[in-house]
């Protein structure tokens, strides 16, 4: 099979689907890899590398029209139309709304693999691109937050006198809210934690955090899959009272929470953001999805009454090179798990291919489509 690597469009993104490691191992299976001419620039990978793995490097006409083209954002319509028919398609889709794209898709018959509906189950943890990703945002979301936070996150004791450690508030402990507690605990600051899932309590506690619990949490906020379930509006309502006490009192706040295929919860009020202290920090991590904090703009940094709110989007792909190696790697045992002695077998029925391929041949699940942000 002819496998494409085609470069990036998207103004922020600067990570590849294939790094000369996976290259390298899809070149041994007997693929051909024609990687798309600067796919790797954005994140320090040059065209020599790949060569040097066994790819060829082509015209990006070239790449688009392999049988199976590897990609990180979802195409735009206009890039779909490069493809070949009966086309594979691999990458984060999010299709939900995209009309133009699912039918320009549906035209060349493409079959396509959405890396965010890896299933979360054992055997799909290597596969798990929204995990990789997700970690190295909430790594990026403290990173972020201390070089605007006017003060050392760590106790510091001087000749001058003694420096308080910071308070940081970290809300959903999630893989990207862990990712930010073991942080910001690495870096000396003080760090509590509140998610809707008292299971994950134990986690929080794990790497440094302390956990804030609701008096009554949800019975049922956890799914089958481990994710949060949405919230009630009353409960809404108790979250916001606990998160504006704790967000007060606290340096630097990331908010992660996200509930599948919903608009991000808002959690934290403009009233609270007001009432945090000159040179806090806001970093709000669901973006995308909407925002859990109630002055996020996305893609903006902005200054509410002394507070800077960041609504930077795709913090992976602020640390491009460590993201593509992830993020390929995923890939690459994905296209593992549906390889056989004769090449990719798509087995619809299989536990992992089954949720993933939300198009096959141009025929796609009507709730696929429409469930995604």
């Amino acid at each position: 099979m002819r496998i494409g690597v085609v470069r990036e469009t998207r103004a922020d993104e600067r990570r590849v689907a294939a790094t000369p490691e996976t290259a390298k191992k899809l070149i041994g299976k007997g693929h051909e890899l024609l990687v798309e001419n600067g796919a790797g620039s954005a994140c320090s990978i040059p065209d020599a590398e790949f060569v040097a793995a066994g790819a060829k490097v082509v015209a990006s006409a070239e790449a688009w029209g392999a049988d199976m083209v590897l990609k990180v954002q979802k195409p735009t319509a206009e890039e779909a139309a490069g493809l070949r028919e009966g086309a594979v398609v691999v990458s984060f889709v999010y299709p939900g709304g995209d009309d133009e794209l699912a039918a320009v898709l549906r035209q060349k018959k493409a079959t396509v693999f959405a890396m965010e509906a890896v299933p979360r189950i054992s055997r799909a943890q290597t596969m798990d691109a929204l995990s990789s990703m997700a970690n190295i945002a909430g790594y990026r979301a403290v990173i972020e937050a201390s070089y605007i936070f006017p003060r050392y996150l760590p106790l510091l004791m001087t000749a001058a006198g003694r420096v308080p450690p910071a308070q940081v508030l970290v809300v959903g402990a999630g893989v990207a809210g862990l990712s930010a507690i073991a942080t910001a605990k690495r870096l000396g600051a003080v760090v509590k934690a509140f998610d809707t899932r008292p299971a994950v309590k134990d986690q929080v506690k794990s790497v440094g955090g302390e956990f804030l619990q609701l008096d009554a949490t949800q019975a049922d906020a956890e799914d089958k899959g481990g994710y949060a379930r949405a919230a009630s509006e009353e409960m809404l309502g108790k979250i916001r009272a606990l998160l504006h006490d704790a967000a007060v009192q606290s340096d630097i706040v990331i908010t992660t929470a996200l509930v599948g295929g919903r608009t991000a919860p808002r959690l934290i009020e403009a009233h609270t953001v007001e009432q945090m202290k000159p040179g806090s920090v806001v970093v709000d991590l669901a973006v995308e999805g909407g925002g859990n904090v109630a002055c996020t703009r996305r893609g903006e940094a902005v200054e509410v009454n002394g507070t800077t709110v960041i609504g930077y989007t795709n913090l992976a792909g602020r640390m491009p090179f460590d993201a593509s190696r992830l993020y390929a790697r995923n890939i690459l045992n994905l296209l593992v798990h549906m390889h056989g002695k004769e090449g990719f077998n798509i087995d619809l029925a299989d536990e992992i291919t089954g949720p993933v391929s939300i198009m096959h041949g141009g025929e796609g699940r009507v709730d696929a489509w429409k469930g995604a942000n």
